[in-house]
């Protein structure tokens, strides 16, 4: 007979993961990552009248509302007097929504998918990343309108605008380290879902979406510079609009913070990655 002692055993363990982000985890299970990302498209649109004329209605009503507020009423300048106010509001929505769309769709990820999470193994870190294609499509349609409004006005593009995708990217890397943060949190906290949409809208109200950064007295300068979304969408407006950034300090500011918000959020996802399927 065999002693029990001499029964080989099985040690199953776990592969070694990026100390920052999980790269090689995400490229293995790419496939799956593109399948959620495909259906979070699919499901948005299903059984709606009007399908992605939402995604046009909402930043043009947006704009308009801005442009009377802020640029009829209020009588706000925009930076530069060639810009007309309603596209200088669209414009901030159009990188605005984006962001907003990520944090909030990242924050709910793992618990919308709580049937995956708790019954079939692949990195969680997935489930956040899969909202970004949906919502890069939505910024698509929305920059075609953006073109189309600024031919209309004969507002020409410049060099500048090669740094549109720098300014989107740091917009994406800041809703992920935040949404990673919110998600992580989320699973063991549920009241994260209602903290995130108000925590938004102090945010919309605290950025320079529907007003130039410049109009911000001197003596609230200090709060700007704590706010990275100021450097995003001053830089943002820069590379379309060509409207001259008041303080480019603020986006260097901004790359800085959006990068080390993303590792942060990362290494806190990360280390709650494993009690995910015990606790949702």
């Amino acid at each position: 007979m065999t002693s029990a002692s001499n029964t080989p055993h099985l040690i199953l363990k776990p592969g070694l993961r990026g100390v920052l982000f999980p790269f090689k985890a995400v490229l293995e299970y790419r496939d799956l990552l593109h399948i959620l990302a495909l259906r979070d498209v699919k499901l948005r649109y299903r059984q709606t009248a009007v399908g992605v004329v939402w995604v046009l209605l909402q930043p043009l009503i947006g704009a308009w509302l801005f442009a009377f507020v802020f640029g009829r009423v209020a009588k706000l300048p925009t930076g530069d007097d060639r810009i007309p106010y309603f596209i200088f509001s669209y414009a901030g929505l159009l990188i605005w929504n984006a962001f907003i769309q990520i944090l909030q769709k990242s924050s709910e990820s793992l618990v919308s998918n709580s049937g995956l999470v708790s019954k079939i193994y692949f990195p969680r870190v997935v489930l956040p990343l899969s909202t970004v294609l949906g919502v890069l499509i939505d910024f698509a349609i929305g920059a075609v309108v953006l073109a189309l409004l600024m031919a209309i006005y004969g507002i020409a593009p410049s060099v500048s605008l090669l740094f549109m995708p720098v300014a989107l990217l740091m917009a994406i890397l800041l809703a992920l380290g935040i949404g990673l943060w919110a998600a992580a949190l989320n699973v063991s906290y549920r009241d994260v879902r209602y903290v995130v949409p108000v925590f938004a809208q102090f945010l919309l109200w605290a950025s320079p979406v529907a007003y130039a950064s410049s109009n911000i007295p001197a003596s609230a300068q200090w709060f700007v510079a704590l706010n990275p979304m100021v450097g995003i969408l001053e830089s943002f407006r820069w590379a379309v609009l060509g409207i001259p950034v008041a303080n480019w300090s603020l986006v260097v500011v901004s790359a800085v913070a959006s990068v080390l918000l993303f590792v942060i959020g990362s290494a806190i996802f990360q280390r709650h990655e494993r009690r995910f399927a015990d606790v949702i």
